[in-house]
């Protein structure tokens, strides 16, 4: 059997190496000029297929990206091709030309890998709809139509045609069909053959500038440390928490560019910004009465002015990341400009809060794009950071050439980190982790053991590597973390449980389990953690509002004074899911334990001796150092003239805990962006808090490493004020390491700083190396 199919396998190569030498052999008539259209005739059906002259040279579909080009197009069994042109008086595009020089010119702005749109000398996108070729200004997206799955007509994948290697085909995203000479077709053996010919003269495709020149040099210090900062706590995807829609505005990207990433946030947050109901609360605090809080969301609107809401171009009022909590501060672009200044290691965490997107979207005063449950927003978020990842390889020229590079282990994000290039970590930090509520929805069972073994292990195979066993609200797993004021009715509203506050407190230091209560009423201890709730509170989603009021009495009760802390720690399935994070070798965040769940928490990992990390600035008076764990610290914002580099003491601080420890000298930022935590503030103007300030930021300057020059940064048509507007996006981490230089912390002080990415790894490093030798016990 296999003799005679060898057989026919060598006949069968026989006849087409014989119809492969006729083929060549044959004399091939010159033919015309691609850009010719003049005179030329179709193959019939019964003739070879003709041959055009090779397309210009490329080096790929991804090459492309941010040049100049004109297009043309024929028919898959043509030589007549068609350069495309406007047409109808403008409104439309027809592959009609002739005359190179009536073509139209297209920048190719890449919003995806291999996807482009293409947008004309005239600030025109090409589009098809309906089989209609148009040319338009202004392009709908899923933010503008609030529908998660719109696609607009604009972008277009780019294929090597099968007809012919040296040329393309395009197929249309939206609907999923090829481009023809005429619309769209099904089929791919009717698609046109496209020539892409570099031109000049085009319009260049609206984005941010990023205020800096130089190329990164990759290096390392001179005892084989990985040069770089770690920014342990991030949130770069927070709009795509809170149901998706404008509760947080601003993306770090969009694939139709910045003018869908940051536009205004008016349809979301009304106008004045008066509908933006949470970013009113948060950012003003203790500056809001409890009845003009009650007032607003009854509503829907705030008593009075909130903010401008235009963005890009102007960008009136945000980012502005101290001082605005709902708008976004991490752009890709301003995210590079960070990576520039020496930021190599970045932990992403996507964040959500159930309860603040159905207080927000049940009062109407903003609309959801998806569900409120967090483990959707975590979801979405992992995706998004994914895309990200794809949009700035595509941006820099194809896969795995971006700066951007998601890791999923220390050894990787070496390798990242070795080549120059930032390593992000992806985390989790949702109140609800896992769907694990501690009182079910529509009363059901809690959590299993085997159901947290089965979500970590799906989380893991998504990429995850860092975890909060608890946020802000009571989980499953443990109490919440114990802040008040409006957290304190968010938890009630989640759980229908009175608040557990006790005064019995344990010494043990916190960042968020401590002081007063805001709503004393609401407190009532009780002895049984996981005790059915005393109030049904299933109707808060549809009618918060309502929902609340029924408790107005005891809302309105004043506050408990004194040191209160939470009752109820960590429950055994807590101690379980800490059990199995190790295991995993996973990196484990634990400054969201309240006191006792924290004390227990750290009682489990000294036995394991497994690190853990407190990116709240937690180190349980350096005993987390000694573990092998990593915190984070904050420079001084007010420089002192009498006690030059007094700003970075807090940095000084942790060193001398961490040599004690005998530990790795190093710490990295925790800045927390788009996570509702504020931001450095300025130290000059009205806008701060400090006096006699010298030594103001000037321009240029030299980064750290001294391999890039930046200039004085600017968000469209706005001039930012490092100096008296503060750290107002990521993209400003630049100025304030070298505003801390200038008020006298020497280079080497600096190194712990620089060299904090490989602290951070080498945490890493030994949680997987205890997570194997527990797992092997």
């Amino acid at each position: 059997m296999k003799c005679a199919l060898r057989g026919v396998v060598l006949l069968g190569l026989l006849f087409l190496l014989a119809a492969c030498e006729d083929e060549n052999n044959k004399v091939v008539k010159d033919q015309p000029d691609a850009s010719q259209t003049a005179d030329t005739t179709d193959a019939t059906p019964d003739e070879p297929l003709p041959q055009r002259d090779p397309g210009p040279a490329h080096e790929g579909i991804y090459s492309f990206v941010n040049g100049c080009y004109r297009m043309d197009a024929a028919a898959p069994t043509s030589i007549s091709a068609a350069y495309l042109v406007s047409a109808e008086g403008g409104s439309a595009f027809a592959f009609t030309g002739s005359d190179e020089a009536t073509a139209s010119r297209f920048f190719m702005k890449a919003s995806d890998l291999g996807t482009y749109l293409f947008y004309d000398e005239d600030e025109q996108f090409f589009v098809v709809e309906d089989e209609t070729f148009l040319r338009k200004a202004e392009l709908l997206s899923d933010i503008f139509t609030l529908d998660d799955s719109y696609l607009p007509g604009a972008q277009w994948e780019l294929e090597v045609s099968g007809r012919d290697a040296t040329r393309f085909q395009m197929r249309h995203l939206r609907s999923g069909r090829y481009l023809t000479t005429t619309g769209l077709a099904e089929s791919v053996a009717e698609a046109a053959v496209i020539t892409l010919y570099r031109a000049e003269g085009c319009t260049a495709f609206p984005e941010l500038t990023l205020d800096a020149e130089g190329e990164v040099v990759a290096r390392q210090f001179e005892d084989g440390s990985l040069f770089g900062y770690v920014e342990t706590h991030s949130h770069i995807m927070s709009n795509f928490g809170f149901g998706g829609a404008g509760i947080f505005h601003g993306a770090a990207f969009h694939p139709l560019g910045v003018k869908h990433a940051l536009p205004s946030c008016e349809m979301f947050h009304g106008a004045e910004g008066r509908a933006d109901l949470f970013g009113f609360g948060f950012d003003r605090g203790a500056d809001i009465d409890e009845e003009t809080m009650f007032t607003s969301f009854v509503t829907g609107r705030t008593p009075e002015f909130s903010h401008h809401t235009d963005g890009y171009p102007s960008f009136t009022d945000w980012p502005n990341a101290p001082t605005s909590s709902t708008h976004q501060t991490q752009y890709y672009l301003w995210i590079k400009r960070a990576y520039l200044s020496g930021l190599r290691l970045m932990v992403n965490h996507a964040t959500s809060n159930q309860i603040i997107c159905e207080l927000v979207s049940g009062t109407k005063a903003q609309p959801i794009r998806y569900s409120c449950n967090d483990m959707v927003a975590a979801d979405r978020s992992i995706e998004e950071t994914r895309r990200l990842e794809r949009y700035i390889d595509a941006q820099e020229g194809g896969p795995g050439k971006g700066w951007f590079r998601i890791v999923e282990s220390p050894e990787q994000a070496r390798e990242v980190i070795s080549e120059g290039k930032l390593a992000i970590v992806l985390g989790l930090e949702v109140s609800n982790l896992f769907d694990c509520f501690l009182v079910p929805v529509g009363g059901g069972e809690r959590c299993t053991e085997r159901e947290v073994i089965e979500a970590l292990d799906r989380y893991h195979a998504k990429g995850v590597r860092a975890i909060f066993p608890v946020h802000k609200f009571d989980n499953a797993f443990s109490a919440g973390d114990g802040s008040r004021d409006i957290i304190e009715l968010g938890n009630f509203a989640q759980t229908g449980h009175w608040s557990n506050f006790t005064d019995d407190c344990p010494d043990q230091p916190t960042n968020f389990d401590r002081g007063s209560v805001t709503f004393g009423g609401l407190n009532e201890m009780r002895d049984d953690y996981l005790a059915k709730p005393p109030n049904d509170m299933s109707n808060f989603a549809g009618n918060p509002n309502r929902t609340l009021l029924t408790h107005a009495e005891r809302l309105r009760a004043g506050p408990l004074h004194g040191n209160y802390c939470q009752k109820a720690g960590i429950t055994r399935l807590g101690e379980f899911l800490i059990e199995e994070l190790m295991k995993r070798g996973m990196i484990i965040e634990i400054d969201h334990l309240p006191r006792r769940a924290y004390r227990r928490a750290f009682e489990m990992l000294v036995e394991k001796d497994y690190p853990a990390v407190g990116t709240h600035g937690v180190h349980n008076d350096g005993a987390l150092y000694g573990l092998g764990g990593v915190s984070k610290f904050s420079f001084g914002v007010c420089s002192d003239p009498g006690v030059p580099g007094g700003r970075a003491n807090s940095l000084r601080d942790r060193l001398e805990l961490i040599n004690a420890a005998g530990a790795f000298p190093a710490e990295g930022l925790g800045l927390d962006l788009n996570g509702f935590a504020g931001a450095p503030g300025p130290r000059f103007g009205d806008k701060s808090p400090c006096t006699d300030q010298i030594n103001p930021v000037t321009y240029p300057f030299q980064s750290f490493a001294g391999d890039i020059t930046f200039t004085k940064p600017r968000i469209g048509e706005r001039e930012l004020e490092f100096n008296t507007e503060g750290l107002t996006h990521i993209g400003m981490l630049p100025e304030f390491i070298a505003d801390v230089r200038s008020d006298g912390v020497s280079d080497l002080e600096l190194e712990a700083l620089f060299k904090s990415a490989e602290g951070y790894l080498r945490m890493w490093e030994k949680a997987e190396r205890r997570g194997a030798q527990i797992l092997g016990q």
